[in-house]
């Protein structure tokens, strides 16, 4: 199968060397993944494997999911658990970790050459009582906030610099019939996330990353007036008809990919719209025609409380091993290398997390710069929801976003999320 290559010669000269390590050799192996991913990112994975597969002989059989807990504790129960699995985030490695479920992995990489290629931090987010459980192959930045620069220039808005200057500018939008913010949640068996990262940067802006900190271990009850606060300004988009486009309703049925569209009518819909790096995607799949930088560009979410500054938030594609056998080692090896990592980075406008990843590698300049602003933030912080058991983060929580929006009261809302995290955390109540 011969490689695609897209991104020019330094990416070609990064896979010969890659095919070159590897060393073809005759093999009839498999290698099985499972993951989530479909669409622009599926066709990113196969031409990623495509190198591997040249080099090597081995096949990668991908199976794609929108209900990955489910089908993965099928499996698991089954005895037929996938060789490599794309686990949604620490949380739901630390539960499979525990679960004695995931390979080891500092018995498969070799630990002096992974922490001279990777920064401590993706590191230590891998690490669970002592061993390592996953690979971080591309990062995202969350705390980003989408426009579209004509708009902007033809109506005479300014980049807002405050949360203050940011509502400003909302109400400026709706005095000229555009409605300011553009929100989707609906996402198949994974709805209510997108809502989740706002709460999660909305905490960050009005408390601490103790705090932070704190609220993904449940140390603090989620009936706690710091997290209260955070939906409560949340709400003041989603739920306002005036605030966001179509109103609550529109808000629960659209899919987050599509959510951006409004902002490339013409005449725009909506004006603003918060979402991570990998968001560029789908705006370039619905909107061909579009240019990052030109007719599509971000500026970091603002500060809400000037002493916590503007945090950035984030997530990454993570990889855990579930089977060792050499195929899926070698497999594991191969996606911690810079060849691997630049294909993903590149088709998907991604974010490094190789530190031998060469910068022009990315798309365009508005990839450059969101790379630094994740790099460069004083407070970075990973995805809460991704973080917390998966009974909370990707149960309970998302659910409370969905009847949150839909008009159900807060305190009630909040209260089943407690109840639930008692559970799912097996410590009892938290406590302030």
């Amino acid at each position: 199968m011969k490689a695609k290559m897209s991104t020019g010669l330094t990416l070609m000269l990064l896979v010969s060397l890659l095919l070159f390590s590897f060393q073809v050799s005759a093999q009839d192996g498999t290698v099985s993944v499972m993951g989530v991913w479909g669409g622009g990112e599926l066709d990113a994975f196969n031409k990623m494997v495509e190198p591997f597969e040249a080099a090597t002989g081995i096949e990668v059989q991908y199976e794609g999911t929108r209900d990955l807990p489910t089908l993965l504790t099928t499996r698991l129960e089954a005895g037929n658990p996938p060789d490599i699995v794309a686990v949604s985030g620490p949380g739901m490695m630390k539960d499979l970790a525990e679960d004695g479920d995931l390979v080891n992995l500092e018995n498969v990489f070799n630990m002096s050459y992974l922490r001279e290629d990777f920064d401590q931090k993706w590191l230590d987010l891998a690490t669970f009582e002592g061993g390592m459980y996953a690979l971080y192959i591309a990062a995202d930045a969350k705390s980003l906030v989408w426009y579209n620069p004509q708009v902007f220039e033809e109506n005479g808005y300014e980049i807002p610099e405050t949360w203050e200057e940011m509502d400003q500018l909302a109400q400026q939008m709706q005095e000229d019939g555009i409605a300011p913010w553009s929100i989707g949640l609906e996402s198949g068996a994974a709805s209510g996330w997108p809502g989740t990262d706002w709460i999660e940067d909305i905490m960050l802006r009005t408390t601490s990353p103790a705090v932070y900190d704190q609220w993904v271990a449940h140390d603090i009850p989620w009936t706690d007036e710091r997290i209260k606060n955070a939906f409560e300004i949340f709400g003041e988009y989603a739920k306002d008809p005036n605030m966001v486009y179509g109103g609550p309703t529109s808000v629960l049925s659209t899919n987050f990919g599509d959510a951006p569209n409004p902002l490339f009518t013409s005449p725009p819909r909506a004006g603003l719209h918060r979402q991570a790096s990998f968001i560029t995607s789908f705006i370039k799949e619905n909107n061909p025609e579009l240019e990052a930088g030109r007719d599509f560009d971000f500026f970091p979410l603002p500060s809400i409380d000037e002493e916590y500054g503007t945090p950035a938030l984030g997530a990454a594609d993570m990889l855990s091993m579930m089977n060792d056998n050499e195929d899926a080692r070698k497999f594991m090896q191969y996606l911690a290398t810079p060849g691997a990592q630049s294909i993903w980075v590149s088709e998907l406008g991604k974010l490094g997390t190789h530190n031998r990843i060469n910068p022009n590698i990315y798309p365009d300049d508005t990839t450059r710069q969101m790379a630094e602003f994740l790099n460069n933030a004083e407070t970075f912080r990973f995805d809460a929801s991704d973080s917390m058991p998966a009974a909370i983060g990707s149960g309970a929580f998302w659910q409370g976003i969905l009847d949150y929006v839909s008009g159900q009261d807060l305190d009630n809302v909040l209260e089943n999320i407690e109840a639930n995290a008692d559970d799912a955390y097996g410590s009892g109540d938290a406590t302030n």
